[in-house]
């Protein structure tokens, strides 16, 4: 495992992901920001921030399976929310939880949580992209 995540006393204690990050692998991977759509492009959970968010976590796992990665290898996730508030928190929690338990890992790289006032089509709720590194 390329990438060994890190709560640094000091710092607050976040459960949904660590402060730090250590990649000591070979191959840097970005992956594009993923949104609610289906293998075929269709739309998953249009008006549901959980379910959205639960598809942009498996999307993102499906990208980093394609080239040999899994959560493990993800240095840090970028999530941009559409009218981000803190009552959203919960909506977003579930979603993460709902592809922990079919990914069978708790995705928990350092990320950066953003709101928007758009993303580039009008239902779209949230969208995640990623950076890995890879043995």
């Amino acid at each position: 495992m390329a990438i060994t995540l890190v709560n640094p006393e000091g710092l607050p204690k976040v459960d949904i992901y660590r402060q730090v990050s250590i990649a000591t692998g070979s191959r840097l991977v970005h992956i594009a920001g993923q949104v609610a759509r289906d293998a075929d492009g269709g739309r998953v959970g249009e008006g549901d921030l959980a379910a959205q968010v639960e598809q942009c976590y498996l999307n993102i796992a499906t990208a980093l399976a394609e080239v040999g990665g899994s959560f493990a290898d993800v240095v840090t996730l970028t999530v941009y929310v559409v009218d981000l508030t803190p009552d959203k928190m919960p909506l977003f929690l579930e979603g993460v939880a709902r592809a922990a338990a079919k990914l069978g890992v708790t995705p928990v790289p350092p990320l950066t949580g953003l709101g928007v006032a758009a993303l580039a089509e009008p239902d779209l709720l949230v969208e995640v992209e990623a950076i890995a590194v890879l043995d």
